[in-house]
This record gives structure tokens, C-alpha cells and sequence, in this order.
């Protein structure tokens, strides 16, 4: 075995494999050299080799996404530190496991003008869970600091940053390993609700005609089937999920915007829930978020280990612990409530599907439309990836396969690294994975094509309407120079060219005929990643979609 000769490498590497991080995504440079020499001659460990830190970043979150165990990325010092923020924020709020390991300068080359070197201590402090800042000379201090680090990213679900000073010479190895590493055991104690909580909150429960329980971004066959039958089992209580909750229930409502876009506020009104009961990650829907910020519950309960946002302004209880634990608590305890809640909504949503069928078999070829062709056609048992804006607000109007597996980076969506994530998500998960795509984040992050691990059947499905399609939607709206230059972004450009120079087939459909055939090809072949670029109208999706909201009334 080959180790590095720097000791305090040799116990960052030893105690990561003693802790099981498997996966290190590594950028290449020189002043992370020890590190890189220790990984990459380690058998036990998985390493990878990008180039551009921000879509490495990004490739460790999918890859962490779907092993749910933490990943770990290495980069050089500098700059290159800079480019995980934005991976690292989306772990942050997604509660995914994320190691940040980062070569530095000694402490006395900062700020003395030495080439490649910034301020790198605690860089991440708003939004990483733990900061190790360790000091060149491997002691049981810097142990227990990467100990605890890699702990935190464990037990807490999110981001830590380690941050290692190395002298040189950089590239020295040995045979042997000359440090006495340390390593600490992880304690995980997951709580229960008290007795007093149960008989409190059930006898709430129990008195209440109008629960409203909508479910955030979860992770597929996390939520137990025994707990959503009993859910739905219940006339009091009405189920709201999005597509990337991977719960599915003939009761359950899944298309939340097509059913309450048209409400009036007597509507509201009627429909107003006593109890909003709330689990897993963030909501995408702003008109949900909307009606209970408006027409309040008075009392909303969230269920979360970790955190609970007060995103409508009303939280009353935090349960702090796994919706499991929460179901297998309370809902013994819990007796059908004369109600006809749950059957009210369940009749508006039937009326709406007849609506939404209705305008989509005349409407024009268009986002919208292209979603229900894409949506309609993918295999079963994929994991779909989704990139943020315009594309997974699309995607929730529809109804998808209950075994394709729904992903998006929710925790600050942004467009930055869906492809990234992807890519990632499609190595850490083996699965076939297709990526549904706007414009704006395909180009903006196209660096993350320039990956020598992306799977032979890995599919993206890029929607194309020249420019940022989510600003025509959103209030606000002018057709001015200034808006299509500053907003909406305007562009050209297609992916032909990028997929001949990272090697992806090419495949494109700009009408209903085109991309049906072309859904067809992309999955008859998988000897090689594709895309398949849909050309849809810039000026006309955003009236499209604003008078299918209303041919739902």
C-alpha cells in the first residue's frame, strides 16, 4: 500500500475509511496532492476525477442523494474551495450527508500575497454544520475535530467542512503508515413522542373535521405503505403530495396546483384545514403555500428529526422525529371523524382531471404539451431527474408512474447543477436515469458533461424555448427588449454540437408526430448516453399554460 508521507493526510484518509465514506470525488490539483496520493491508492475507497469543482460538488450530491451515506469531495486551494458553495447550500437544505475536504496553505502564507491562497477557515460557516479547521502537525486534536465532522454530516444530514494546511514537499509517499489515528464512535439516539404529546395531540386530532397533511420531498419507499393506507382510510383528513414526495395513493391529491388554482376565496374559505400536518422536504408549489399563508390553520404540526421551517407563519409543533415514528405513535390512537373533507376535494379533483384531459387533447404543441407526451411515454422503474423553474413546475401538473422514482434539488432551487446531480445520482443509484431539463440550467451547467463516468444509458430530455421560460410565467411579465435580455436570458443556442463533443447521440422534435417517434428511439438504445432537444414556441407557452388554469374552472 502506498500512503502519503505527510502524517495528518494519512489520518484524514485512515479515518474516513474507518467511518465508511466510500465515495471521494476528487478535483485535480497540486496542494491536495497528499490527499489525492492517499485516496486514490486505497482499494477500499471509490474515487472519482472532475475537473470543474462546482459540477464535482454537485455529482457528490446525486451520488449522496441515493446512497444516502455521506460523499466526500477534495479540491485544491484557493478559488476552487468557492466553487462547492452551491452544492454545499443544496445539501444544506436538502439534509444530505456532504464531506468538504479542502487543501490549504499553512497559516502563515495567508494574506502575505503567496499565489492560490485565501481565506479559507470557516468560509461555509451559514450553511455547514460543522467547520474542522485543523493545523499542519497530526495530533488527537485534529482527530477529534475530523471525527466529530465526519459524525455531524452523519447523525445531522448535511454539510461539514474539513479544512487540512499542507507544506511542502506535497508528492513524498511511504510503505508504511506512521500515525496512531483516533476514531470515535457515532451515536445516533432517535427520539420518540412523549405519552403526554400523543394524548394531547390525538385528542386534537380526533376533534377535528378538516386535516389537511401535505407531504414535501421524500425519498422513494421511505414513508411506510401500513401508515398511508391508514391516511387515507381517514374521511377527516385530505392528503396533498408533490412529485418528488414518491408517495402514491388512489386518494391522495398529487396534482395540487390544477386543483386549487381556480378556487375562489368562498372556496378557501370552505376548504380552510384546523390542522395542517406537514413531513419530508421543501414545496414546490408557490399556490399551496399561498392559500395557507391567506386562510391559516390554527395549528400546524411538522415532522422532521432535524428542523421545521415555519413556511406558512402558523407552526404550532415541531415532533422531532421520523414520520414513521410519528404514524406508528399516533395514528393507533386515531378514530374516523364524520367527515366529508377528504370526499369534497376528492370531487373537485375528479371534475379537474376531466378538465385538464379536456384541454390537453386540443391544445397546441407547447410546453405543456410536450410535458404530457415525455411524462406519458417514460419506461417504468427509472429514476427521473428534474431540473428546477419551469420544469418540475410542469411536471407536477401531471400524473407519473408510481415506480419511476422523482428527484429535484429542492433545497435552494437553483439551476445550477441538475445535470451534475444527475449524473451523480445515475452512478450512486445504477438505476437508468433520464433528466428533464430547461434551457437555461442545460447551458449553464454543460461542464457537467465533461464527466468520464456518466452511464451508457443515461437520457436527457432537454426542453428548449429559447431562454428562461419561467419569467413568462411568473407576474410581472412585458414583452421589452429589457426583459428578453435581462430575464428571460434570450438565446440561439442548441445542445448539437456539446453532444458531439462529449460523445452523447443527438436527437431533436419540435412537434407532437416528432417527439413521439423520438421517446421511442431514446429508449430503444442505451450503448450511449443521449439527448433529445424539443424545440417548443418562446411567446406563446406562458398563454398556453395561463388559459389551461382557467379551463379548469
Amino acid at each position: 500500500m502506498i500512503y502519503p508521507k505527510i502524517p495528518l493526510a494519512q489520518s484524514i484518509i485512515e479515518i474516513c475509511n474507518a467511518k465508511g465514506v466510500q465515495d471521494i470525488i476528487i478535483s485535480p490539483g497540486s496542494r491536495n496532492a497528499p490527499l489525492t496520493i492517499g485516496f486514490t491508492n486505497n482499494p477500499k475507497f471509490n474515487c472519482y476525477s472532475i475537473a470543474d469543482e462546482r459540477c464535482a460538488a454537485f455529482f457528490a450530491l446525486g451520488i449522496a442523494q441515493q446512497t444516502k451515506k455521506p460523499v466526500a469531495v477534495v479540491c485544491t486551494s484557493g478559488s476552487a474551495l468557492l466553487n462547492y458553495y452551491p452544492a454545499l447550500a443544496e445539501a444544506f437544505y436538502s439534509q444530505i450527508p456532504f464531506i468538504v475536504i479542502s487543501a490549504d496553505r499553512p497559516a502563515d502564507k495567508i494574506d502575505i500575497g503567496d499565489g492560490q491562497t485565501i481565506r479559507q477557515e470557516n468560509v461555509f460557516i451559514n450553511h455547514s454544520l460543522y467547520n474542522a479547521n485543523l493545523t499542519e502537525t497530526a495530533s488527537e486534536l485534529n482527530d477529534v475535530f475530523i471525527n466529530e465532522a465526519i459524525n455531524v454530516a452523519i447523525a445531522r444530514k448535511g454539510p461539514v467542512h474539513i479544512n487540512v494546511p499542507f507544506e511542502e514537499p506535497l508528492y513524498e509517499t511511504t510503505n508504511k503508515l506512521s500515525v496512531d489515528f483516533n476514531v470515535t464512535a457515532l451515536n445516533i439516539v432517535h427520539e420518540s413522542v412523549s405519552v403526554d404529546d400523543i394524548i394531547a395531540y390525538t385528542t386534537l386530532w380526533n376533534h377535528s373535521t378538516r386535516i389537511l397533511v401535505l407531504v414535501g420531498e421524500c425519498a422513494p419507499n421511505s414513508i411506510e405503505e401500513e401508515w398511508l393506507e391508514k391516511l387515507a382510510a381517514l374521511p377527516s383528513v385530505v392528503v396533498m403530495t408533490e412529485t418528488t414526495s414518491n408517495i402514491h395513493n388512489p386518494t391522495f391529491i398529487n396534482n395540487i396546483d390544477s386543483l386549487i388554482t381556480t378556487f375562489s376565496n368562498a372556496d378557501f374559505l370552505e376548504l380552510q384545514p384546523r390542522i395542517l400536518i406537514t413531513f419530508g422536504g421543501m414545496i414546490v408549489s408557490k399556490r399551496i403555500k399561498a392559500f395557507l399563508r391567506k386562510y391559516k390553520p390554527r395549528h400546524h404540526w411538522h415532522i422532521d428529526e432535524q428542523r421545521a421551517y415555519d413556511t406558512f407563519g402558523i407552526l404550532t409543533k415541531h415532533f422531532q422525529v421520523e414520520p414513521n415514528q410519528f404514524f406508528s405513535q399516533f395514528l393507533p390512537f386515531i378514530k374516523p371523524t364524520d367527515s366529508d373533507y377528504k370526499a369534497r376535494f376528492l370531487d373537485i379533483q375528479k371534475y379537474r382531471k376531466k378538465k385538464h384531459a379536456a384541454y390537453l387533447s386540443k391544445v397546441k404543441f407547447s410546453d405543456l404539451k410536450a410535458f404530457e407526451i415525455i411524462l406519458s411515454a417514460l419506461p417504468t422503474e427509472i429514476q427521473l431527474q428534474v431540473s428546477n423553474s419551469s420544469a418540475i413546475r410542469y411536471t407536477q401538473l401531471f400524473d407519473i408512474n408510481s415506480t419511476i422514482q422523482v428527484f429535484c434539488n429542492r433545497g435552494t432551487s437553483g439551476i445550477d447543477g441538475s445535470t451534475s446531480t444527475a449524473i451523480g445520482a445515475a452512478v450512486g443509484s445504477k438505476k437508468p436515469t433520464v433528466l428533464i431539463t430547461g434551457d437555461v440550467g442545460f447551458f449553464y451547467d454543460s461542464n457537467a458533461l465533461w464527466n468520464n463516468y456518466i452511464p451508457k444509458n443515461f437520457k436527457i430530455i432537454l426542453i428548449n424555448n429559447g431562454g428562461g421560460g419561467i419569467f413568462r410565467i411568473l407576474p410581472g411579465h412585458q414583452e421589452t427588449e429589457t426583459f428578453n435580455t435581462y430575464f428571460e436570458t434570450s438565446h440561439c443556442l442548441t445542445a448539437e454540437h456539446l453532444a458531439k463533443m462529449f460523445q452523447f447521440d443527438y436527437l431533436i422534435a419540435s412537434d407532437k408526430n416528432s417527439l413521439q417517434e423520438s421517446m421511442t428511439k431514446l429508449f430503444d438504445q442505451n450503448d450511449k448516453p443521449m439527448i433529445l432537444e424539443v424545440f417548443t414556441p418562446t411567446k406563446e407557452n406562458d398563454i398556453l399554460l395561463s388559459n389551461y388554469f382557467k379551463a379548469l374552472a
